[in-house]
């Protein structure tokens, strides 16, 4: 089977990635393939086709391309928040969450997660046109990984700041050609926002109706991957070596400890629903849709296991 990510080289989908690579997954009797595919919206589309089995990323994902969530589910969460950084040039006049004054700048996001930002300056007031947001030079294409290519854009002056995972904002912050000015996850953003969407494992109902045990395997990997994560965030380094350039495997143990506490695969009600709002604000959805279509209950028992 297939898990595509849309960005390798970060901490966003790194549950699931160290579910593949650590032989979690193996030891649930599946044989699963990991595939970069970039951007989320390109990577939920496969996922639509039958190109992959498995989609590890944003959970509002599936709403570019399964209409109303018809034909898909999200069966476990990969962590929870929102999750990506707001990284401007240091000289900028930004104080860490003063969105109001980030008007007027580039801002390079890749497609799906930069609604992520939309939302989160228009819940701040900042009106659409008041800073350009758009995608990041030299990011096209299979096989980029687009926190990396976002900080080097930035350093390149290519772009005012970028929207990114938090392994180009911390290469962006140790080489000192950004700042963080926004971090919604740990509440660093107008409240609320740091509910809109979360990485989540994504599956369609077909993959659910003609091979659930599949699907049950690779929800307990992705669980079990994240308690060996918490109990030992080094582990990560043995999948950076593997997977990562070596600057990046060096950095995976320090960024998956922060991240550790966000480590819950659990999807609630509430959850559901704000991930729901977001999609009805940001034009994804044209009616408002139940937990049961959102999440698939048939797993959940696994969140504990």
């Amino acid at each position: 089977m297939r898990l595509a990510v849309p960005d390798l080289v970060s901490p966003s989908y790194f549950p699931a990635i160290a579910a593949i690579d650590l032989g979690l997954a193996r030891e649930e009797g599946l044989d699963v393939e990991l595939e970069l595919l970039y951007p989320v919206t390109d990577a939920a589309e496969a996922l639509r086709t039958g190109k992959i089995d498995f989609l590890a990323g944003a959970a509002h994902a599936p709403m570019h391309v399964f209409p109303d969530w018809h034909g898909a589910k999200l069966v476990t969460a990969l962590s929870q928040n929102m999750y990506w950084f707001l990284v401007v040039r240091p000289d900028l006049e930004v104080d860490r969450g003063d969105v109001q004054a980030l008007r007027g700048i580039r801002i390079g996001a890749a497609p799906g997660p930069d609604l992520g930002l939309r939302r989160l300056l228009a819940a701040a007031g900042v009106e659409a046109g008041q800073i350009e947001i758009g995608p990041v030079p030299a990011t096209e294409g299979a096989g980029t990984s687009f926190g990396l290519a976002a900080a080097q854009a930035l350093a390149e002056g290519l772009i005012d700041g970028f929207w990114a995972n938090g392994m180009g904002a911390e290469i962006a912050v140790l080489d000192g050609t950004g700042k963080v000015v926004l971090d919604a996850r740990r509440g660093n953003g107008p409240p609320g926002t740091e509910a809109y969407t979360f990485p989540a494992l994504a599956v369609t109902d077909e993959t659910i109706a003609r091979n659930p045990d599949a699907v049950a395997a690779m929800t307990r990997a992705v669980v079990r991957a994240q308690q060996a994560l918490k109990a030992d965030p080094d582990r990560a380094t043995d999948v950076g070596e593997r997977l990562f350039p070596a600057r990046e495997a060096t950095l995976i143990a320090e960024l998956v400890r922060r991240d550790a506490p966000f480590y819950d695969p659990r999807i609630t009600a509430e959850t559901a629903a704000a991930l729901v709002a977001f999609g009805r604000d940001s034009g994804l959805l044209e009616e408002p849709v139940g937990y049961e279509s959102v999440v698939s209950e048939r797993f959940r028992d696994l969140w504990h296991a």
